[in-house]
Formats: C-alpha cells, sequence, structure tokens
C-alpha cells in the first residue's frame, strides 16, 4: 500500500535524497531542480517506479538495453508523473514551481519538504582555492527554500549541505537560518554525520538540519549506525573495460556479493549499464601507473613525487592529491570528476584508466539499475558525473527517511 506521507524536493539534482524516501514508502509531489539533465534523470527514475509499481518494469528494461527511446520510454509514463518534475529556478521562478505544485496537489497537503541547495559557497575543501564572492547569492538560498516552509507549511523539513555551512562567516549564515526558521514557526536543529556510518562505502561527512513545526512533540531523530563490514569490493563483478570505453550495455563478470546485494546496489537485473570510462592520455597513464605502484606499497603519490618528465602540470605545489587510487574505503566523490578522473584512479593497473560512471555510482550507492541522463540521449558521461559528485547518497537518504517516517507515523 502507497504511504500518504507526501514530500517536495527542492534542489533535487539526481534525485540521491528523494530515492533513499521513496524506498521508506514517502510519495514524491514534486521535484524542483534547475539543472536540465538532472531533470531527465529524475524523469526516468520517475518512470521506473510507475512502471515497477504497475507491473510493467520491462518496459524500463527496454530503454536502458536501447531498444526503445527516451521518447517511447516517456510515451508509457502518465502526464501527472512527468509533471512532477519541475525543471526551474528557485527564487526566480518561484510562482511558477508553486503553480505547479499547487496543481499537482490538487488542495492536499505537504507532510515534508526535502533538499540541498548548492553548497559550493559554504565549502572550505575542492580541488582548487574557493574564490567566491564577498556576497554570494547561493549563501541566501536558505531563504528561497524558506519560502516554501511558509506556503507548504510541513510538519517537517530536512535540508542538508556541506560541513563548512555551520562555520562560514564565523557561523553567521547558519544563525541567520536558524532565525528565520524559527520565526517561520520550527525548531531546527543540525548534526554533522558521516555516510560511513549508514552503509555508504564513502567517508562523506555532511550536515543534516532537521526542522519541525514547535507545537509538534518531535526531536531530531536518532539515526542509527549500521556495520561497517564493506570488505567487499564493489567493482569486483564489473567487467574489465578500457579507457574511452563506451558500450551501452554489459553482463555481470562474476555473481554478487554480501555488501551489493544486502543494500540492493547489484537489484535483480541480469545486465548493467553506464559502465562507461573516459579516455586518456598517455602521460595521465604514466601517471595512474605510478599512483598505483605507491599505492601498492601503502603510501599515496604526491604532485610533488612525479618526476619532471611525467609531469602534466607546473604547479606541484596546490592539491598534493590530486592523483588518488580509489581503495578499500574510498575516499568523498567530489563533482569534478565530471572535469577529469584523476582523483579517482582506479586501483587495476590491467585497466588503467579512471573510474566508470557506473564505479562512481556504486562509491555513491545508486543501485545499478539507475540512470543518469544527459540533455542529448545517448551522451551522458560527463553530466552523468557531475550528478553523481553533487549527490546525496541513496543508502544515507534511506536510513534518515525511515527514522524521520517512524516519527510522522507516530504523530
Amino acid at each position: 500500500m502507497k504511504a500518504t506521507i507526501k514530500y517536495i524536493d527542492l534542489f533535487a539534482g539526481a534525485g540521491g535524497l528523494s530515492e533513499g524516501f521513496y524506498s521508506q514508502g514517502f510519495t514524491p509531489v514534486a521535484h524542483v531542480e534547475y539543472d536540465k539533465a538532472a531533470c531527465y534523470t529524475l524523469k526516468t527514475r520517475s518512470a521506473f517506479h510507475f512502471l515497477k509499481e504497475n507491473g510493467k518494469v520491462e518496459l524500463y528494461y527496454k530503454y536502458l538495453k536501447g531498444e526503445i527511446d527516451r521518447k517511447q520510454l516517456y510515451s508509457y509514463i502518465p502526464e501527472d508523473v512527468l509533471k512532477s518534475v519541475i525543471n526551474a529556478e528557485i527564487g526566480a521562478e518561484n510562482k511558477r514551481i508553486f503553480d505547479s505544485i499547487d496543481d499537482l496537489l490538487q488542495n492536499e497537503t505537504v507532510d515534508l519538504i526535502i533538499g540541498g541547495p548548492p553548497c559550493q559557497a559554504y565549502s572550505v575543501v575542492g580541488r582548487a582555492p574557493l574564490k567566491h564572492k564577498k556576497d554570494d547569492e547561493r549563501t541566501r538560498l536558505y531563504i528561497q527554500y524558506g519560502r516554501f516552509l511558509k506556503k507548504y507549511s510541513p510538519k517537517m523539513f530536512l535540508f542538508e549541505n556541506v560541513p563548512g555551512i555551520l562555520s562560514a562567516a564565523n557561523g553567521q549564515y547558519f544563525r541567520n537560518l536558524q532565525s528565520y526558521y524559527k520565526r517561520l514557526g520550527y525548531k531546527v536543529e543540525a548534526k554533522l554525520l558521516n555516510s560511513f556510518d549508514y552503509g555508504v562505502v564513502q567517508h562523506r561527512q555532511r550536515v543534516i538540519i532537521i526542522g519541525w513545526k514547535k507545537e509538534l512533540d518531535f526531536s531530531y531523530p536518532t539515526i542509527p549506525t549500521v556495520s561497517k563490514n564493506y570488505r567487499d569490493s564493489i567493482f569486483s563483478d564489473l567487467p574489465l573495460i578500457k579507457p574511452g570505453e563506451n558500450k551501452r550495455i554489459h553482463e555481470y563478470r562474476t555473481k554478487t556479493n554480501y555488501y551489493l546485494q544486502s543494500n540492493a546496489i547489484r537489484n535483480g537485473i541480469d545486465f548493467v549499464t553506464q559502465h562507461i570510462a573516459r579516455p586518456h592520455n598517455e602521460k595521465d597513464l604514466m601517471i595512474y601507473r605510478l599512483a598505483i605502484d605507491y599505492l601498492e606499497q601503502g603510501q599515496r603519490l604526491k604532485n610533488d613525487q612525479i618526476p619532471y618528465e611525467m609531469r602534466t602540470q607546473k604547479n606541484i605545489s596546490d592539491f598534493l592529491d590530486r592523483f588518488k587510487v580509489v581503495d578499500n574505503e574510498p575516499h568523498t566523490m567530489i563533482a569534478h570528476i565530471a572535469k577529469d578522473g584523476h582523483h579517482f584512479i582506479h586501483p587495476d593497473k590491467n585497466q588503467l584508466r579512471s573510474i566508470s560512471v557506473r564505479e562512481a555510482a556504486r562509491i555513491q550507492s545508486f543501485p545499478d539499475n539507475f540512470y543518469f541522463e544527459g540533455i542529448k540521449e545517448n551522451q551522458p558521461r560527463t553530466s552523468a558525473f557531475k550528478q553523481i559528485g553533487n549527490a546525496v547518497p541513496p543508502l544515507m537518504a534511506e536510513r534518515i527517511a525511515e527514522q524521520i517516517k517512524n516519527i510522522l507515523d507516530n504523530d
């Protein structure tokens, strides 16, 4: 039976946060996202959920195999499901967004709003020194988020962001956020959570801000951690591929393992999509081999240790870990992977490449049947990497959703 807990996802991206809530039985009213490619991803995932619930999931798998195109896939989906993905800029287009959501709601209420506004303005780490405007409008996106709280008055909300939001401007931005949401009638608390504690094979710290109506007897939920038995390789069943390989579907190389099966990442189909890798030049591949050599000796290659004749950049003092191999505990996935793969080198010398789209998705805990779209069909690699790097890991989102569901169900 479908749950009646309805939610809106703001700044939805590829839908990693939403995927976790959907898996716990929440019902999405709308996903709002500015990036057009991500909106196609959201529509395609909505198509999957609709077809699965209506016993027609084979149509979705036909699309993954290339037997039907995107337009044909969407033709099987009701218009209101596709319209629930709203491609618009929050702030500049709020009136249009409100009108669209109101049409979808049909006078029903919203129980929950979730979302993670773009976080670059709060970041304190990255691939390059962050030089932001003194008055960066992205630091005020919490106000736009608040306008949705004011209009739809949900019982609860979840606001995801990077740790820097707590310390930016000596904590003033976060104090402003708390004060504003308090005026809107909410109690607000924030906690720093690491996705590694919730089943994700990646150390990824995020601030999860949760608010609830003042008159409700709620509190910040306790999110139980899970066993960190992640020693199973998350890549071992995937076929060996070379740099630049771009085959639409592959068969799995081996059977699944405990981690992939128990977390529904390898989720029942006998083929895998988007196991595609970017091409590399010979100099990069020489550095990749060197980086793997260092890791095999228990060390990490630093940028200033690369021999002069192998270097691909003049600046060797910044970002000493520019070239980094993925090991048994993958490091934090970042959106920069859309620009190059140097920070995510595959550990297998026989493949000698950066990780594929599917491997990046697995690090983020997306299920294998999750498809990342591009604006143009069949050209999704760069866009997919960007969407994956920006996403909230679905497994982490699911653990949080489970506890929020317990609170709302018992209200």
